[in-house]
């Protein structure tokens, strides 16, 4: 595991990801990272702007909670 990372917006699927929960990061494979979802499998997500493959309105941000390495910080705006 990378680190952690929190989910800041609208949530979409009940097995996709939920405002303000935190996801382990399991790897960076720019543009994306590879998160355990609320569907319990692992999931590419943008790293930039992650939304719903069905409806890319549903959209949000990550904010970085754990970063040890301060790999996701290259990618993810740390403010």
């Amino acid at each position: 595991m990378i680190g952690k990372i929190k989910y800041i917006g609208k949530s979409f699927g009940v097995e996709q990801l939920t405002n303000g929960k935190v996801y382990d990061v399991l790897a960076i494979e720019y543009p994306f990272v590879r998160i355990i979802d609320d569907s319990g499998e692992s999931y590419l997500y943008s790293i930039i702007k992650p939304s719903s493959l069905s409806n890319p309105n549903l959209s949000g941000k990550w904010i970085i909670v754990d970063d040890p390495k301060e790999e996701l910080k290259k990618y993810i705006d740390a403010k």
